[in-house]
């Protein structure tokens, strides 16, 4: 197997919402078993798969690692669930960031497009605030998320409801 594309599929199968820190450490994966088709530009990783980078963590019954000729990933995950959890940088006025978890049937990454999307018994918790549907959508230059009872609904389309759980924040004027 050529060393490129092993490397290339370890350094960004999941560059979820996190620390910018997390980019620069090692990526490390298990599983049970590993394919790849240097020719077809994909690694397959199966079979109780973790992967861990820096503040990452996912755990998936599968992982697809594709490339492009520029080089860019698209990865998917799957399992029953598939499980994250990340640390982000603090925001503004905080000391430590927030630790981001969450949950899906499949997660999908486009590093082109540096979007993430998460189908089917979809749930992110970041600092106890949690969004809950059947989709999310996370645009990751832009900062902007969505979620809905399914991809591509219309309002009243669809079956089921969104959820989100919004804790209240401290507020230092207050005391």
């Amino acid at each position: 197997m050529k060393r490129w594309m092993l490397g290339m599929a370890l350094c960004a199968a999941f560059p979820v919402f996190g620390e910018k820190g997390d980019k620069d450490k090692p990526t490390q994966i298990e599983a049970n078993r590993m394919s790849a088709d240097d020719t077809r530009r994909m690694n397959i990783f199966e079979g109780n798969v973790v992967l861990t980078k820096g503040t990452i963590a996912v755990r998936a019954e599968r992982i697809v690692v594709r490339q492009d000729a520029e080089g860019f990933q698209f990865t998917t995950a799957t399992g029953t669930p598939v499980r994250f959890k990340q640390k982000q940088d603090p925001k503004e006025g905080e000391k430590e960031g927030r630790w981001m978890d969450g949950e899906a049937l499949r997660v999908e990454i486009d590093d082109r497009k540096q979007t993430i999307e998460l189908f089917d018994s979809a749930r992110v918790n970041r600092g106890g605030d949690e969004v809950a549907g059947n989709y999310i959508y996370v645009d990751q230059r832009s900062d902007f998320f969505s979620v809905s009872a399914a991809k591509g609904a219309r309002e009243g389309t669809a079956q089921g409801r969104v959820r989100a759980t919004i804790q209240p924040k401290a507020d230092e004027t207050r005391k």
